[in-house]
């Protein structure tokens, strides 16, 4: 069982940067994908980075050249660096672990508050 505990979520302004942690705790063998969903009021939940074990990277449009997903392993955590936050990056930000494979199956954070806001 894995269970992921996220931090590093608030209010900041626009323009601003934010850095978000997910944290891992017990057996992460087998999992082979990690990323950062959000989901704004009324919205559905959407992925927003995702990074492999073989280092390959994916971002959604909206926020490429402005967030990047990175890992450390030794600390089984996973990181979104947030720069140049607007007010549509509000969400509730979610991390998820994955093993994927002929099926899937995906591990999930509490979810941290980000609101973008003068």
């Amino acid at each position: 069982q894995v269970q992921l505990v996220e931090s590093g979520g608030g209010l900041v302004q626009p323009g601003g940067s934010l850095r978000l942690s997910c944290a891992a705790s017990g057996s992460i063998f087998g999992i082979n994908a990690m990323g950062w969903y959000r989901q704004a009021p009324g919205k559905q939940r959407e992925l927003v980075a995702g990074l492999t074990s073989a280092g390959r990277t994916d971002y959604a449009d909206s926020v490429k050249g402005r967030f990047t997903i990175s890992r450390d392993n030794a600390k089984k955590t996973v990181y979104l660096q947030m720069n140049s936050l607007k007010p549509e990056d509000t969400a509730v930000y979610y991390c998820n672990f994955a093993s994927v494979g002929n099926s899937r199956f995906d591990y999930w954070g509490q979810g941290t508050q980000v609101t973008v806001s003068s």
